[in-house]
């Protein structure tokens, strides 16, 4: 089984997630089901088939969570420290052709959220500012295109 790295924040949320799918949505999807069985013949009830569509989503993906939190390498980032740009890294960049700055973490898959400012260490970016420094220039093959950054900070936080 192979480890998934998360930083402290990002296991919180998932757990708060698997809490509220199995404490709210169960209990909910449960109620829609018996209420719909109520109504009479199953065979022709959009209600229950809707409800237990519900139902088969949320339990998949309390399967998914459970699964994610059992194989968290928990990284605690206020502990990280140095010059260099690996996991948990808060990292300010300077697009070269723009001139607009952008400001990154690079975070576990399971907790990347763009609109965020937190991305994957599997990116295309991440895996490319991985080991680099301060002052670094850096070049991305994005979907978009070729991309060149300039390293202007990088922080522990």
């Amino acid at each position: 089984m192979e480890k998934i790295p998360m930083t402290a924040e990002g296991y919180a949320v998932l757990e708060a997630e698997l809490k509220h799918c199995q404490s709210v949505e169960r209990p909910r999807i449960i109620q829609q089901i018996t209420e719909a069985r109520s109504h009479g013949d199953l065979s022709e009830n959009a209600e229950y088939h809707a409800a237990k569509e519900q139902q088969s989503l949320n339990e998949g993906r309390i399967d998914e969570l459970q699964d994610k939190l059992a194989r968290a390498d928990i990284i605690d980032v206020s502990k990280l420290s140095g010059d260099t740009i690996k996991f948990g890294a808060t990292v300010t960049l300077i697009d070269e052709d723009t001139e607009e700055k952008k400001v990154w973490q690079i975070v576990g898959e399971p907790e990347a959220n763009a609109k965020a400012g937190k991305i994957s260490i599997t990116s295309p970016l991440a895996r490319a500012l991985i080991g680099k420094a301060k002052g670094a220039t850096v070049e991305v093959n994005a979907p978009g295109g070729a991309k060149a950054y300039e390293i202007k900070k990088v922080e522990w936080r």
